[in-house]
């Protein structure tokens, strides 16, 4: 078995954020759907943490903020049908830029379909959805679970 060192798949200079940046600054660079997280670097630019959606998440629920979610939702969403095809979903969502497809069917919303979930079923090149700069891997199917 070959093993694959951390040089191979880590991302080259990752975005990084002065810990003394505002949260606005933060969710402003982590609104791009190429940044999953920013390195929180000091004054030297030792680093220091790590800022992620979710540790923005957290912040607004923290805070109690009353703001309408239309306010800052994103829309009108590109949505797909339950009839589209997967590879046809896929193109629809890597043409958009989106990592998420409503399903709506007559006006209704019938579901969520994912970029990692259509993953499964098409090539890494037909969907071409990177994730922190590289290609978007699915995680692999462990198959059916036996009881030991």
């Amino acid at each position: 078995m070959i093993e694959t060192r951390v040089e191979t798949l880590l991302t080259a200079s990752p975005p990084t954020i002065s810990q003394t940046a505002s949260a606005t600054s933060a969710a402003e660079r982590l609104r791009d759907p190429d940044t999953d997280a920013l390195v929180v670097v000091d004054a030297t630019d030792e680093v220091v943490g790590i800022v992620t959606g979710s540790d923005i998440v957290a912040l607004v629920a923290e805070e109690s903020t009353h703001l309408p979610v239309s306010a800052f939702m994103s829309g009108p969403p590109v949505t797909t049908t339950p009839e589209t095809t997967v590879f046809a979903a896929a193109d629809r969502m890597r043409e958009a830029g989106v990592r998420q497809l409503p399903v709506v069917e007559d006006g209704e919303c019938r579901g969520l379909l994912s970029a990692s979930t259509l993953a499964r079923y098409v090539s890494r090149r037909r969907l071409d959805i990177t994730w922190q700069g590289d290609p978007f891997t699915p995680p692999e199917d462990p198959g059916p679970r036996t009881a030991d």
